[in-house]
């Protein structure tokens, strides 16, 4: 079984990582102190307890009911800086050589930041991220995605802010929150200017709604990745023991769509009961394009270690596995090819190679 401490050494991917859901609980405290947040507690052992437990309840609305309070605390430009920052250097701590910062930038208006002053603030502080790891001697490449909302009323105008940025710290765009109520298909306008602009684009689906999501994503709205996904599983059937799958899930498998799972985080929403009952494991054995992933470090109290430690723990998943799963994540991320291969050939591999 390999450990958390085995898992650290080596390098791994993060594509679906939520700015505002992995600060660190002083950051938290401090911030909030400044701009007057009420928070439960202003003990920071204290206050990462509260978040890990009010967002284990098993329901989506309540676990998203959290981010209440670390939007507070990324409401200035040198929170926002901060936060990125240590973004980055908490990533590469824990092994992490590439990582996709996602964040909706209408969060952050609440202190006078525009939403073009955001995005430059995450820059900023992912650049600043970049250069203390790099001095602590850990390599890691940093990007950012921004994200729109599902509940809020549908506009085109942070997908411009994507293309606008495109060369400039963003590398993708995402719609995130509530599925249930709130189709995609609402962001038609959007996604259509990101397809005619040629930019990346992952859709939260298939978490708290059903396999009709992840097609809305897919067919309808030219999502490159799925965040989460998980629920295609039910679009498969076990006949006499055998996996059938249907048209959806063979179209998903067969086109290799990646999908961003993560594990820890899907249970607190309540994809399953136990890791030993997650499906990512059957997806992996019947090929999907599998990615491991964190969500949100603070609210799932975990890391991209810890992620793999549990599934070589529930499931015996071995080196090859975190491996394969690493190299799927890298391959999918949304980075120039010659800067994918750099990372896999240069990186990835060797370290793999030396630790089997």
């Amino acid at each position: 079984m390999l450990t958390i401490d085995d898992l650290r050494a080596l390098p791994k991917v993060a594509l679906h990582d939520h700015l505002d859901g992995g600060l660190r609980p002083e950051t938290v405290i401090e911030h909030c102190a400044e701009v007057g947040h009420a928070l439960p507690t202003t003990d920071p052992a204290e206050l990462g307890r509260w978040f890990f437990e009010a967002a284990d309840s098993g329901s989506l609305v309540r676990y998203l009911e959290t981010f209440g309070h670390t939007v507070a605390a990324m409401q200035t430009r040198e929170h926002l800086v901060r936060v990125a920052r240590e973004f980055v250097v908490d990533q590469a701590l824990d092994g992490v050589v590439y990582a996709e910062a996602r964040w909706a930038p209408e969060q952050h208006e609440s202190r006078g930041l525009t939403r073009r002053e955001a995005v430059e603030a995450v820059r900023d502080g992912l650049a600043e991220g970049m250069a203390e790891a790099a001095a602590l001697g850990h390599r890691i490449v940093a990007r950012q995605i921004v994200t729109s909302m599902r509940h809020i009323a549908p506009t085109v105008d942070t997908a411009q802010l994507a293309v606008d940025f495109r060369d400039d710290s963003v590398c993708g765009f995402d719609i995130a929150g509530a599925e249930d109520g709130f189709p995609a298909a609402r962001w038609l306008p959007a996604f259509e200017l990101l397809k005619r602009a040629n930019m990346f684009i992952t859709i939260h689906a298939g978490e708290a709604y059903g396999p009709g999501s992840i097609w809305e994503a897919v067919q309808l709205c030219g999502a490159n990745r799925v965040g989460h996904g998980v629920r295609i599983v039910e679009d498969i059937e076990i006949v006499d023991g055998v996996p059938v799958l249907g048209r959806l899930a063979a179209y998903v498998r067969d086109a290799q769509v990646p999908l961003e799972v993560s594990p820890s985080s899907n249970l607190q929403t309540g994809i399953a009961a136990t890791m030993g009952e997650h499906p990512v494991d059957l997806l992996k054995n019947l090929g999907f394009n599998i990615t491991v992933n964190c969500d949100n470090r603070l609210m799932s109290r975990t890391t991209m270690s810890r992620e793999f430690a549990l599934l070589s723990e529930a499931f015996g998943w071995t080196l090859a596995d975190v491996e394969r799963c690493t190299l799927a994540a890298m391959r999918a991320a949304f980075l120039p090819l010659p800067e994918r291969e750099a990372l896999i050939n240069d990186v990835i591999l060797p370290a793999y190679a030396a630790a089997r």
